[in-house]
C-alpha cells in the first residue's frame, strides 16, 4: 500500500496533483506550524502580464506564535476572494474551457469556511475528484497516536494506516537523509521512494509556456477530463534515495 503525506496548499500545482494521484492513500499534513508566505497561503496564475499571485488573507491574532496549519483562520470580512475571482476570470475568460471551469472555481471559493486548512482540504479533494482522482483521503489531526520530529510523524502515521510504501516528495530529503540514507524508514518496514515528475507543457494562453502554475491553469487551458491525462504524462520512475542523491549531484 503507498501512501504520500503533504501539507495541504492553495489551489497547487500540477506536481501536487500528480503526488495524490500517485498514492493509494493521501494524507494531509494539518496539525504542522503554518509558513509565513508559503504555498499555504498564496499560488499563481498566468495572465496577459505574466505570473499572479493570489494571496489569502489570514485573521490576525493577538498571539505571536505561529499557528498549527488546521488552527489559522482564513479573514472572512475581507475582499481577497472577490479579488482572486476577478483575477482568475480576467486572466481566463478567453481559455477554451473557461464556461466549464469558472462556476467550479467559483463555487469552490464561495463558501465561508473559517479554518485555512480545511479549506484547503475541501478544494484539493473536489479538484481532485473533478478531474478524475480516486485516491483515498486522510487528514493527519484526525488520526490518533501521531507524535514526533517530522520523521517520526510520517514513518507513524505510514504504520497508522498500514502503508509498507512511503512516496515521499523530493524536498522531505533535506530532514529525512540527513543522518543516514533513507532514514529510519527501512527499519520500521517501510519502503522509501522519491517522487519524481517532470512538469509537461500543454496549450496555455498568453505566449511562452509558464511551468508550476496552479492546478487550474491546467483546467482552464485543456479542460477537466483531459487535465489528469497531461498530469500523467509528467510522472516519472520514484527515485530510491541513492538514485535522488546521484540526481542531484548531477545537477
Amino acid at each position: 500500500m503507498i501512501c504520500a503525506i503533504m501539507q495541504p496548499t492553495y489551489l497547487p500545482w500540477l506536481g501536487y496533483f500528480d503526488l495524490v494521484d500517485s498514492a493509494e492513500k493521501f494524507v494531509f499534513l494539518d496539525n504542522v506550524q503554518l509558513e509565513k508566505s508559503s504555498w499555504q497561503l498564496r499560488n499563481r496564475i498566468k495572465t496577459a502580464q505574466g505570473e499572479l499571485f493570489l494571496s489569502i488573507s489570514r485573521k490576525k491574532t493577538e498571539e505571536r506564535e505561529i499557528p498549527l496549519i488546521k488552527d489559522a483562520e482564513i479573514d472572512l470580512q475581507g475582499n481577497w476572494k472577490k479579488k482572486h475571482l476577478a483575477s482568475i476570470e480576467q486572466a481566463y475568460r478567453k481559455a477554451l474551457h473557461f464556461s466549464e471551469i469558472f462556476p467550479f472555481v467559483k463555487e469552490l471559493l464561495e463558501p465561508n469556511e473559517k479554518k485555512l486548512g480545511r479549506f484547503h482540504i475541501e478544494t484539493i479533494k473536489a479538484i481532485s475528484k473533478k478531474i478524475g482522482i480516486k485516491t483515498e483521503f486522510l487528514v493527519a489531526s484526525e488520526l490518533s497516536g501521531i507524535e514526533g520530529g517530522r520523521e517520526e510523524r510520517v514513518i507513524s502515521i505510514c504504520k497508522k494506516i498500514k502503508c509498507n510504501e512511503y512516496l515521499s516528495p523530493q524536498g522531505s530529503a533535506d530532514y529525512i537523509e540527513k543522518e543516514k540514507p533513507g532514514g529510519n524508514f527501512q527499519e520500521n518496514g517501510i519502503e522509501l521512494k522519491y517522487h519524481n515528475f517532470a512538469h509537461p507543457e500543454y496549450g496555455q494562453l498568453y505566449g511562452k509556456f509558464l511551468p508550476c502554475m496552479s492546478i487550474i491553469d491546467l483546467m482552464f487551458n485543456e479542460g477537466a477530463k483531459k487535465s489528469l491525462e497531461i498530469i500523467r504524462s509528467g510522472r516519472k520512475k520514484p527515485f530510491s534515495c541513492l538514485e535522488l542523491r546521484e540526481t542531484l549531484l548531477k545537477n
